[in-house]
């Protein structure tokens, strides 16, 4: 049987691996998905690149339906994904407690770490609503699309990184402070989608109804994620 391919956000590549793996398991429909940064992800579809489905941010997935490269109505929303914060393993771990805390640590640090996703602009709004985006001038770091954030983190080339918890929780090398206080939290919602070039849309829509359901909680806690709201 030929595998069903999709391509993803790094966000989600170890998430989707697991499920992938549970559902051929399951199934016997082998699932093959490829993960690279996000805005390439959503280019390669715009492309007409053949894929079978896509898993991106939710907003990024009713762009592509919107012109017709994901067919209407295969939206399907899989995980809530929040944003987590880290340091070089062995540095001096900041509070992060609160807003107020995590607004002082983010001006003391000589340099902040963010990615080209969702929630990378988000966390430049929160910092242009602080009133602080002048004071860090100079002294953020987005990270190239398909490299995470932690990897910066690791080898000293920015001193506090910003990302989601699911692409830090299994690097090397860093120390995760803990997660955005839930005031400022930034939250994305991945959800998979059918592409028009797949010929196999069933097939699709029932390797989505299993990443979807409810045995599939587990695999998402494991990655730092939560089952979609």
């Amino acid at each position: 049987m030929n595998a069903l391919k999709g391509i993803s956000s790094m966000a989600t590549r170890q998430v989707l691996n697991e499920l992938a793996h549970a559902y051929a398991q399951r199934s016997q429909q082998p699932v093959e998905v490829e993960s690279v940064g996000g805005v390439d992800a959503a280019k390669r579809v715009a492309a007409g690149e053949a894929f079978d489905f896509v898993v991106l941010a939710a907003d990024a997935i009713d762009q592509l339906i919107g012109t017709g490269q994901v067919r209407a109505g295969s939206r399907v929303d899989l995980v809530d994904s929040s944003v987590a914060i880290a340091v070089q393993a062995g540095a001096p771990r900041p509070d992060v407690s609160s807003e107020e805390a995590l607004k002082r640590a983010v001006l003391a640090a000589s340099t902040i770490g963010y990615s080209t996703g969702p929630s990378g602009v988000a966390l430049v709004k929160l910092f242009e609503r602080w009133g602080i985006a002048p004071e860090l001038k100079g002294r953020l770091v987005q990270a190239p699309p398909g490299i995470p954030v932690g990897a910066l983190v690791a080898r000293g080339e920015v001193a506090l990184g910003f990302q989601q918890l699911s692409e830090l929780i299994h690097l090397q090398g860093i120390t995760l402070v803990g997660p955005m206080p839930a005031a400022v939290q930034i939250t994305t919602t991945f959800s998979g989608g059918i592409c028009a070039s797949s010929s196999r849309v069933e097939a699709v829509r029932a390797m989505l109804a299993f990443m979807a359901s409810p045995d599939a909680e587990a695999a998402k806690r494991r990655n730092g994620m939560e089952p979609a709201a």
